[in-house]
């Protein structure tokens, strides 16, 4: 019998020998006989896109659109929109993320982008590289403020629940109605976020791409919001738009923005926002590998699913392509 073949790039995704050992192991716990391959994307000949069945990590959408064999896709990332719509992959090719790797270096992140804009820092900082000894620039405090989180996937409610633990009150905005997690005070659907956004000191965005959420924060929601309130994006850039951003802040409406998203992406030299004193712009470098704890959840994800491969069993994180997520 002639193994199935299971590729895995070796672009992004640092595996080190114990990582390969672990999946190699996963790869042959059931009765399917499943091959790992590692090769880089740009390493894939035409026959190994008719021979995979399965992919782990990120091989390029143009690249798996080729594949037409394949029963399973395994995201290293959280984010599976770019891969989501119909001629990408085989209609009943099954898509997977690793949805609950990064809400530790994500949500920490965002934590700091916050206490980031309440105290001035991106201001200070520029003080400091000029070498300038004040001024003094009003505070907003976490502990009594209210904070609208946009998106209340794992990422979300990670940082929901550490802010709202610091004596925040949290609103919740996610797509459908349901029950409101333990994680905020009250959560209400997308179409009600006109009523939300005037309450809110800051604005905390995670959410996924996709048309839906294109410019969702544009010229209209920065009029409805209050005097002073600052807005953090660690989700797709193009949830608001660039212009109307710019906008608000020379209007002073803003008190802040931290960015570790932009659009476009990467943010190009000569773009204004760079020169914004409160303007913190990181290079969408929330998740990634940089903590070891997210690269150890990755794996166990990824392991997992190919174990339910090689078993038959039902996959763990499948994203619905209708929605991207």
């Amino acid at each position: 019998m002639m193994s199935e073949k299971v590729y895995i790039s070796t672009r992004i995704f640092p595996l080190t020998d114990e990582h390969r050992k672990y999946l190699e192991e996963c790869a042959v716990s059931g009765d399917r006989k499943l091959e790992l391959v590692y090769r880089a994307p740009e390493e894939m000949t035409e026959e190994d896109l008719e021979q995979a069945v399965a992919t782990i990590n990120f091989f390029p959408p143009a690249l798996l659109s080729k594949a037409k064999k394949l029963e399973w896709v395994q995201l290293a990332s959280a984010g599976a929109d770019v891969f989501a719509p119909r001629g990408i992959l085989p209609d009943s090719c099954v898509l997977t993320n690793a949805s609950g790797a990064y809400s530790l270096s994500v949500g920490e992140h965002m934590i700091a982008q916050t206490f980031s804009l309440c105290r001035n820092f991106p201001a200070y900082a520029r003080d400091q590289q000029a070498h300038v000894w004040g001024p003094l620039r009003p505070l907003l405090a976490v502990e009594g403020s209210t904070i609208l989180v946009l998106g209340l996937g794992d990422i979300g409610s990670f940082y929901a629940r550490k802010m709202k633990a610091l004596g925040a009150y949290l609103i919740g905005v996610r797509r459908h109605e349901g029950a409101c997690p333990d994680c905020v005070d009250e959560v209400i659907t997308t179409e009600r976020l006109e009523e939300a956004l005037p309450r809110a000191d800051i604005i905390a965005m995670v959410l996924p791409g996709g048309k839906a959420t294109e410019h969702i924060i544009g010229d209209h929601a920065f009029a409805l919001m209050k005097e002073g309130a600052c807005i953090l994006n660690v989700g797709r850039g193009n949830a608001i738009d660039p212009d109307a951003l710019m906008r608000a802040l020379d209007s002073g409406k803003l008190r802040g923005a931290a960015l570790d998203v932009t659009q476009p992406e990467p943010l190009p030299k000569d773009h204004p926002l760079w020169d914004y004193p409160n303007v913190l712009i990181t290079p969408h470098s929330a998740g990634w590998w940089q903590l070891d704890e997210t690269l150890s959840r990755v794996v166990s994800i990824c392991g997992e699913n190919l174990r339910a491969f090689s078993e038959g069993r039902p996959l763990s994180n499948v994203v619905n392509r209708e929605l991207g997520y």
